[in-house]
């Protein structure tokens, strides 16, 4: 009776708790923004606290992607449905870059906004110091670079497309061994909650990390850059949120027949980390997270999210069709209907594998011009000072894009549950911001069947005691993995 009694009084705890952090998350940003104003040079020296949360997020990316995809795919028993999944959803990636270049490509040629502008030699020095940071690769060394030296490299080096093919094989090995292979998904489900444990505690510097990234963006650009670039920064701005509320929205709406601004304020804490960062990368954890919450199933969840993070780019394609037709309307060189469709589908394969890194974009705009218009990288460092703002709408669009990819996938493979995903977005089933881990399409071997929908609750005390109560139980953990 005690435990019980104490439930809800933990559990609310809890939640007030992670609550004020977010609060404290819009608090540092704004104070970042204020002493970057009022004290330029010292908030320059402050980047370094910025980068260390990146940092500390992105190393935990790998161990997610691993974990996840591992038990996405090891979890199914057949191999058809994982190619199912996969086959759809690079299908839809595709579809959606199309769309956001041609809605890049409208709306840049409709503004116009580089006319008027004037390049000095700093910027066109810039601009070259872009492109060879960004140099353009070629489809070989792409495709070799997705090969890592040994499989535990994958798990180090931090790049996304190695760790997808490691996982991947993991994944299916694990599949292909049947019940032999369940204690190794149990182990891998273990680890999973480890890792997300561990991303729980690294939020909690996330306000320190926020006013520092902020200050350091604000101190060096000032107002200067944001006033003289103006035009394309709000173009890109409103043309991101149209792609977002009206393209994704109508497809959410008429696919899933989910609300796209109800889903958009679900994942209003990931927002607001990605906005405070500038990386869609720090967000993707609790992404996978929410994701399966919502009522999307494991096998999607663990394929979709991490194919997408490096596959499905709508913010970026957006980017490099606006940041085009601006540098060429800005040199007074512009280009034809014709240079810009090849310019810009090379930009897109070139950007594969490079999402939610700050600054990738430019890198790719400044490679990608450097190999197909040599005489457009000098205009490059004109959109320098604004592209860390223009990297939020970026990361932002992205992120969402993925989300909504997520759920549409779902829906189309017959792994989303809608009526889960009502009581989510009502707030009736709250996500457990402690764990970041989820009883819905994955339980925890500790979690009684009766208490699944009620992660929140349990304080320490009651989790303990429930893991002694499911471990003389019948040895249900085994099923619901291979579930």
């Amino acid at each position: 009776m005690s435990i019980t009694g104490a439930a809800p009084q933990a559990g609310s705890r809890a939640k007030d708790r992670t609550h004020f952090l977010y609060l404290a998350v819009i608090a540092a940003v704004v104070a970042g923004v204020v002493v970057g104003l009022a004290a330029p040079e010292f908030a320059v020296e402050l980047k370094p606290i910025g980068t260390g949360f990146v940092n500390l997020i992105k190393m935990m990316i790998s161990p997610v992607i691993f974990c996840t995809i591992v038990l996405g795919i090891g979890s199914v028993t057949k191999a058809a449905k994982v190619g199912k999944v996969g086959g759809l959803a690079l299908g839809y990636f595709l579809a959606m870059s199309t769309v956001a270049l041609a809605i890049g490509l409208l709306v840049g040629n409709l503004l116009e906004p580089g006319g008027g502008l004037h390049l000095t030699t700093a910027l066109a020095k810039s601009g070259h110091a872009q492109a060879a940071a960004g140099g353009a690769q070629s489809t070989t060394d792409f495709l070799l670079g997705m090969i890592p030296t040994t499989m535990l490299s994958a798990l180090t080096e931090g790049k996304v497309l190695q760790t997808l093919l490691v996982a991947l094989l993991a994944g299916f090995a694990l599949q292909a061994m049947g019940p032999a292979g369940t204690p190794v998904l149990r182990g891998v489900e273990h680890v999973q909650r480890l890792v997300f444990r561990v991303m729980a505690m690294i939020m909690w510097v996330a306000p320190i990390g926020a006013f520092g990234a902020m200050a350091a963006v604000v101190g060096a650009t000032g107002t200067a850059a944001l006033k003289s670039l103006a035009v394309i920064m709000i173009g890109f701005y409103l043309t991101c949120a149209l792609f977002v509320v009206v393209v994704l929205g109508t497809l959410l709406r008429l696919v899933a027949g989910v609300n796209i601004l109800t889903l958009l304020r679900y994942l209003g804490r990931e927002f607001l980390l990605i906005l405070s960062t500038s990386s869609s990368e720090s967000a993707l954890p609790r992404l996978i997270a929410k994701m399966e919450h919502l009522g999307v199933s494991r096998p999607v969840v663990g394929i979709t999210v991490p194919t997408g993070y490096s596959f499905n780019l709508d913010g970026t394609a957006i980017y490099l069709t606006m940041a085009s037709i601006f540098i060429s309307e800005a040199l007074d060189k512009p280009m034809s209907v014709g240079e810009q469709l090849s310019l810009l589908v090379f930009m897109v394969i070139a950007s594969k594998g490079a999402a939610g890194v700050t600054g990738a974009g430019l890198a790719t705009l400044a490679g990608g011009l450097q190999s197909h218009k040599p005489a457009l990288v000098d205009g490059v460092g004109l959109i320098v000072g604004i592209d860390r703002f223009m990297s939020e709408a970026r990361a932002l669009t992205n992120f969402a894009g993925n989300a909504v990819a997520t759920v549409l996938i779902g829906q189309w493979t017959g792994e989303f549950d809608r009526e889960r995903a009502r009581e989510v977005l009502s707030g009736a089933v709250p996500f457990d911001e402690r764990t970041l881990v989820d009883a819905h399409g994955g339980p925890e071997p500790h979690t009684p069947a009766g208490t699944a929908a009620e992660p929140a609750a349990a304080p320490v005390t009651a989790a303990a005691a429930a893991a002694a109560a499911a471990a003389e139980a019948a040895p249900a953990p085994v099923t619901q993995v291979a579930a």
